[in-house]
């Protein structure tokens, strides 16, 4: 895999490095990508979206949901049963980190574990100060009937 280097866009912009920032984690090699446990991100309105993470031997208990910096932390740490002996073991229960990125106003609402699957629901809250808004157009003769005539005032 190619890598590439933004050291130049750097040097050349002001404010952009979050760009920059995204694009080398995209452009990370494939073998720092953990996919374990395996999720998906579903966007379930215009604004909402869903996170599912299977997450099956893993109890609430086991589970950790943390949003930290702009980042969502999903971690688990199984304790291991001693008691038991396996003849084979093919359900992975080892501990994960799983790190996801969230944009601009992208907030947690809430988190439920059913099925073996631990499900997180985000929304986009805009503030209204950033939503577009319609700007009034008034007409030329709206304005001139708030001037008044020098003479008549004379």
């Amino acid at each position: 895999m190619r890598t590439y280097d933004f050291a130049p866009l750097y040097r050349a912009t002001v404010g952009f490095d979050q760009i920059a920032d995204l694009m080398d984690r995209v452009t990370a090699t494939e073998a720092t990508t953990n996919s374990y446990p395996p999720y998906n991100i579903e966007k379930t309105d215009e604004d909402a979206y869903r996170i599912s993470i299977a997450v099956a031997g893993f109890s609430e208990t086991d589970l950790s949901v943390e949003v930290k910096e702009k980042s969502l932390i999903v971690s688990a740490k199984k304790v291991e049963d001693e008691g038991h002996t396996y003849l084979h073991r093919g359900i992975a229960t080892r501990a994960f980190d799983r790190k996801f990125h969230l944009a601009d106003h992208v907030v947690v609402t809430g988190a439920s574990h059913a099925d073996g699957m631990l499900h997180i629901d985000l929304v986009k809250e805009v503030p209204e100060a950033l939503k577009p808004r319609q700007i009034r157009i008034s007409s030329q003769k709206a304005i001139e009937t708030d001037v008044v005539d020098a003479k008549a005032v004379n």
